[in-house]
C-alpha cells in the first residue's frame, strides 16, 4: 500500500514550507516515527517523523523546493510491495527505457552527482524507467578512479579559486530579513558593562554538585543572568515593554527568550513566565531547549513572542559585541566570555574572572538612564547572587 505523505501544519499563519533535506532516500526501510524529512518554515524547523514502519518508494519534492501545508511530498510503501502511485497520477509505461539524458535523477544520486561534480548524461542509469540511481553514480566514480591518468596539459591548473553557491534555508532568510528590519524600525543603541563572575563562580563551585545529583542538571551561568533580569525588568518596567503602534506596551509577565545556535541558524525559543522558575527549572528548560533544538524538535509555538531576550556569545568565544533586538520587544542582553582580568579592588590591584555585559535597546521607548541602570542591577545581582535568594 503506498501511503501519501503530507507536510503536516506546523503552525498557525504558516502556509507553505521549504523542503531543508531528506533523512531518507527512495528504497531505504523506515520505521514508525522515524524522521524522514526536513521541513523549514519561517519560524523554524521540524522533522516529518514517518507515520508507520515501510519503504519510501517515491520523493516528490527535492530539497530547496516548497511545498503548501497539506501537500503531498512523498510515498511510502507500507507492505513493502511494488505498487504503483493513486490512479490519478498512474500512467501508462512504455517498454522502451529512455535515454540516458533524459533519465530522472533520484535525490540521492543528486547529491552524488553534485559532489563528484558530474552531470546526469555522463552516468548510464539502471534503475526502473531509466532512473539514474545512487549506485550507478558511485559505480561510474569508482571506474573512473581505476581508470588510466590523463595526460598531463601543458597548461597550468587554474588553482583552487572556485565558488560554492547555496541557496539561504527560509529560516535563514528570515532570519536576515528579521535582522533587517529590527535595525530599519528602531532606534537601536547599546550600553556596555563588566560584572565580576566571582561570586556566581564560587557558588557553582560549592553546590554545582549537589545540585547536579538531585536535579540531574548542571548549574550553569544562565539561570543566574535570568535570575538577575527577571529582577531587573521589574525595577525598569519600559526594558520588557514594546512599541506597538503609538503606543507603549507594559508586559506584567516575564517571557524570557534565550538564543540558541544551530547548524540552521540561530533560534529563540522563549522560557515562559520565567519570574516563576527555579533555577533547576529554567536549566532543565535551556538543557532541553538546546536538544530538541539541534534535532529539529522544537515547536513554532515555542519560537513565539517573548518580552526580553538574552544571547550568550561567551560559549563561542567572544569577548565583546552588540548583538541585535529580537523585534517586537524593546531590548536584548548580551553575555561574553569570562576572561581574567586585573581590576582594582580596594585600592589594590587584583585578578578577577570578568564578563562584559552589552544591552541594546529601543531607544523609542526607553532613554539611557534606564538602560544603564537596568545593567547596574544585573551586574549588582550577579556579582552578589546572594540578593537572588534573599530578593533585595
Amino acid at each position: 500500500m503506498a501511503l501519501e505523505l503530507k507536510v503536516p501544519s506546523v503552525g498557525e499563519s504558516i502556509t507553505e514550507v521549504e523542503i531543508g533535506g531528506w533523512l531518507k532516500n527512495p528504497g531505504d526501510a523506515v520505521k514508525q516515527d522515524e524522521a524522514l524529512v526536513v521541513l523549514e518554515s519561517e519560524k523554524a524547523s521540524v522533522e516529518l517523523p514517518s507515520p508507520m514502519a515501510g519503504t519510501i518508494k517515491e520523493v516528490l519534492k527535492k530539497k530547496g523546493e516548497t511545498a503548501a501545508v497539506g501537500e503531498t511530498i512523498a510515498y511510502l510503501e507500507t507492505d513493502g510491495k511494488a505498487q504503483a502511485p493513486p490512479a490519478a497520477e498512474t500512467k501508462k509505461e512504455t517498454k522502451t527505457a529512455p535515454p540516458p539524458a533524459q533519465s530522472r535523477v533520484m535525490p540521492a544520486a543528486e547529491r552524488v552527482l553534485a559532489e563528484n561534480r558530474l552531470k546526469p548524461e555522463d552516468v548510464q542509469p539502471s534503475g526502473p524507467g531509466g532512473r539514474l540511481l545512487k549506485e550507478d553514480v558511485l559505480r561510474h566514480v569508482e571506474a573512473q578512479k581505476s581508470a588510466p591518468p590523463p595526460t598531463p596539459q601543458a597548461k597550468p591548473a587554474s588553482g583552487d579559486r572556485g565558488e560554492e553557491v547555496v541557496r539561504m534555508s527560509r529560516l535563514r532568510r528570515t532570519i536576515a530579513q528579521r535582522l533587517v528590519q529590527a535595525q530599519q524600525n528602531a532606534a537601536l543603541l547599546t550600553t556596555f558593562n563588566e560584572v565580576d563572575m566571582s561570586g556566581v563562580m564560587a557558588v557553582r563551585k560549592e553546590y554545582g554538585e549537589a545540585f547536579q545529583k538531585k536535579y540531574q542538571a548542571k548549574l550553569g551561568f544562565m539561570s543566574f543572568f535570568v535570575k538577575a533580569c527577571v529582577e531587573a525588568l521589574k525595577a525598569y518596567p519600559e526594558v520588557n515593554g514594546e512599541v506597538r503602534g503609538d503606543d507603549v506596551v507594559f508586559h506584567n509577565y516575564y517571557d524570557i527568550g534565550i538564543a540558541v545556535g544551530t547548524e540552521r541558524g540561530l533560534v529563540v525559543p522563549v522560557l515562559r513566565n520565567a519570574q516563576r522558575l527555579s533555577f533547576a527549572e529554567i536549566e532543565l528548560a535551556i538543557s532541553d531547549f538546546a536538544k530538541r533544538a539541534r534535532d529539529n524538535k522544537l515547536t513554532p509555538e515555542e519560537l513565539q513572542g517573548g518580552t526580553f531576550t538574552i544571547s550568550n556569545g561567551g560559549v563561542y568565544g567572544s569577548l565583546l559585541s552588540t548583538p541585535i533586538v529580537n523585534p517586537p520587544q524593546s531590548a536584548i542582553l548580551g553575555m561574553h566570555t569570562i576572561q581574567e582580568r586585573p581590576v582594582a579592588r580596594e585600592g589594590n590591584v587584583v585578578i578577577r574572572p570578568m564578563m562584559y555585559l552589552a544591552l541594546s535597546y529601543d531607544h523609542r521607548i526607553i532613554d539611557g538612564q534606564g538602560a544603564v541602570s537596568f545593567l547596574k542591577r544585573v551586574k549588582e545581582i550577579i556579582e552578589n547572587p546572594v540578593r537572588l535568594i534573599i530578593e533585595v
